[in-house]
């Protein structure tokens, strides 16, 4: 079959490489690389993650995946908590960024970037994917993992019964500091500061120090906002968060100078309410809607529903 992916996220190219050794898959991202919020930036000599910052394990499917990227040195155990707190779950990150897991999971698998999908329309024998530049890919079936209400806009034109209840499900918004300085911040060991989300004084949920971590060479600190701070400050110019989030991220720089600073916002942050299937199913009309909404919205969730995505898919072949 011919097998369209609409989203390189964790998901999309989670199900693209379970369906690559059966199907012909193509996967298809808006983005400039492959990762969606497996993100890792590059300010100067300096190198950030400004999305996932680490990821735990509890089950085997991800453990699986997890053993070849530490045999390979993709992945790396980063701490095993933060401020002291000590749980003996592992916090993995990628050995050169977490976007390197996306690289790596893309790798022998087709994947075009900053392809920006227009629509997704069924034809008499499957489906067309409208590119904005007008040119048209064919597939048997399709698998949908950017955030559901996008997904939902592209399939407009299509008669599926997606429930409302599904893509009116809404999504958390978060916004990202991220800074390069001229010598080590103040964030302790091991270099993350994880707050308690009811400490309402307070804007960050995560501070991540890049080269504590070590995934810079040169001092860089990712500063997370809260979703409540986020949703207040989002129509706020980048001028103005800038300003914001260094005066109240100054404590963490200790006397280092900021000598770069960039906002990243993610609009589509994570489910507020997530699905409790791992993906959502039209096997009449071959679509499958699959992501980080579906069963949780931590890395192992998004994992999962890729998987559950290309099972699906191996079911209608």
């Amino acid at each position: 079959m011919r097998v369209v992916v609409i989203g390189a996220g964790l998901s999309g190219l989670v199900a693209a490489r379970s369906l690559a050794n059966q199907h012909d898959v193509i996967v298809l991202d808006k983005g400039r690389s492959v990762g969606g919020r497996l993100a890792t930036r590059r300010i100067g000599d300096a190198r950030l993650d400004h999305g996932a910052q680490f990821f735990t394990v509890r089950g085997v499917n991800l453990q699986a995946q997890v053993d070849d990227w530490l045999e390979r040195g993709v992945a790396r155990v980063w701490c095993h908590g933060f401020a002291g707190r000590q749980d003996g779950f592992p916090r993995f990150c990628g050995t050169e960024g977490i976007n390197s897991l996306a690289k790596d999971l893309a790798r022998d698998i087709d994947c075009r970037s900053s392809q920006m999908v227009f629509s997704v329309r069924q034809t008499e024998d499957g489906w067309n994917v409208v590119i904005d530049d007008g040119s048209t890919i064919g597939a048997d079936a399709i698998v949908l993992t950017c955030p559901v209400p996008q997904s939902w806009a592209l399939l407009a034109q299509a008669e599926l019964a997606i429930p409302e209840e599904l893509f009116r499900r809404a999504y958390h918004r978060t916004i990202c500091l991220l800074t390069v300085l001229d010598r080590p911040s103040a964030v302790p060991e091991p270099g993350g500061v994880q707050f308690d989300p009811g400490e309402e004084s307070n804007p960050f949920a995560f501070i991540a120090d890049n080269q504590a971590k070590r995934v810079s060479k040169v001092p860089a600190v990712t500063f997370l906002a809260t979703q409540p701070w986020s949703t207040e400050h989002w129509n706020d110019s980048i001028a103005q968060l800038r300003h914001l989030l260094l005066e109240r991220g100054r404590p963490w720089l200790g006397n280092a100078t900021v000598i770069g600073a960039q906002i990243k916002k993610w609009r589509f942050a994570g489910p507020v309410e997530p699905w409790p299937e791992p993906c959502w199913v039209d096997a009449e009309h071959q679509v499958v809607l699959a992501g980080d909404l579906f069963a949780g919205p931590k890395f192992e969730g998004a994992f999962n529903s890729g998987l559950a995505a290309a099972a699906a898919v191996h079911d209608f072949s």
